[in-house]
């Protein structure tokens, strides 16, 4: 049996390099990595209030606030009133928002295929049953 201690430290490693490799597709979008993944949140999983971003963002209220305000500055937010909560708002991406994160989606993807590109096929087929694998643990 692995030491499953050992498998887990390297994929926690590993899992960070990757993100952090691929964020720098991301720079050429123009818009920090704050921003970024929360505009992703909207995109990916939907309209939201800024609390439930926030919480999804493991931030502060007034720090995603902040960065909402950005967010809809720039044009890749909309804010609308809560239809249950006069107080609240709903966040929303726009077509904007929604094109620039499938745009840092393909840049990222393209780069992972190139690198997959430079491996043997037996390791891209291994890699491929990893995701499956990992996608089980979701």
């Amino acid at each position: 049996m692995p030491d499953l201690t050992e498998v887990a430290a390297g994929l926690n490693s590993t899992a960070i390099h990757l993100v952090r490799r691929l964020r720098r597709a991301d720079e050429s979008l123009g818009v920090t990595p704050a921003r970024l993944s929360a505009l992703s949140v909207l995109v990916f999983g939907g309209p939201r209030s800024i609390s439930a971003l926030a919480d999804a963002e493991q931030v502060s209220g007034p720090t995603m606030s902040r960065i909402v305000s950005a967010l809809v500055e720039t044009g890749l937010v909309h804010r609308t009133p809560d239809t249950d909560d006069a107080r609240a708002v709903v966040l929303t991406a726009t077509p904007r928002g929604r094109a620039l994160m499938e745009r840092g989606k393909r840049q990222r993807v393209d780069r992972l295929v190139a690198d997959l590109e430079e491996l043997p096929i037996a390791e891209v087929e291994v890699l491929r049953e990893a995701v499956r694998i990992l996608q089980t643990l979701e």
